[in-house]
């Protein structure tokens, strides 16, 4: 007997609620025009301290890994630059891409755990678009989810969270991601 999975609150909030809002804002004819979120990536960069120890990156990939649920890719030096001893193809980072039930649980937990528990914070910047409706946003300590235990933490290391959209234009992803409760600035 199959098990049925319920799908993921912010699923279910987009199918409901964001995309008649953005039909009827933006005017769609089809439910099929609307944007929707596609995947995000979460990318964690150890750099220069992979070099010397490179226990680093392994490391960082747990923590990647904890946080998302999902086993994170080594990304690796694409050349080598003497001034930081870093040859070509030497393991620096870790990124995942997360799709589907996985996308949404991730942005739920960002928007209503991790961002909350961000020191100072104050909004997020609208002006992070990348002109074709994908939103990229930088946290400085991998400590504000819940899933890192602070005792365990080597280092402090930031992140790099990129949201892609099926958005044409920024002012669309915008809407989008607001009916998503992502908490925009300006």
């Amino acid at each position: 007997m199959a098990e049925s999975r319920q799908a993921p609150r912010l699923k279910e909030h987009y199918e409901k609620v964001v995309r008649p809002e953005l039909m009827k804002e933006f005017g769609y004819k089809n439910s099929f025009e609307v944007p929707r979120l596609e995947k995000i990536v979460v990318n964690m960069g150890v750099g220069k301290e992979a070099v010397v120890d490179g226990k680093k990156t392994d490391a960082a990939a747990k923590e990647v890994a904890a946080i998302t649920g999902q086993k994170p890719v080594i990304t690796l030096s694409k050349k080598s630059i003497a001034t930081w001893k870093l040859r070509k193809d030497l393991p620096i980072g870790c990124k995942v891409t997360l799709r589907r039930e996985r996308m949404y649980e991730f942005l739920d937990r960002l928007v209503n755990i991790a961002l909350p528990r961000v020191r100072d914070f104050r909004g997020l910047s609208g002006k992070s678009f990348d002109g074709r409706g994908n939103y990229a946003l930088g946290l400085k300590e991998q400590l504000v989810f819940p899933e890192i235990n602070y005792d365990q933490v080597d280092a402090v290391r930031g992140m790099d969270i990129i949201i892609v959209t099926t958005a044409k234009t920024d002012k669309e992803a915008k809407a989008l991601l607001r009916g998503f409760q992502l908490p925009f600035v300006n």
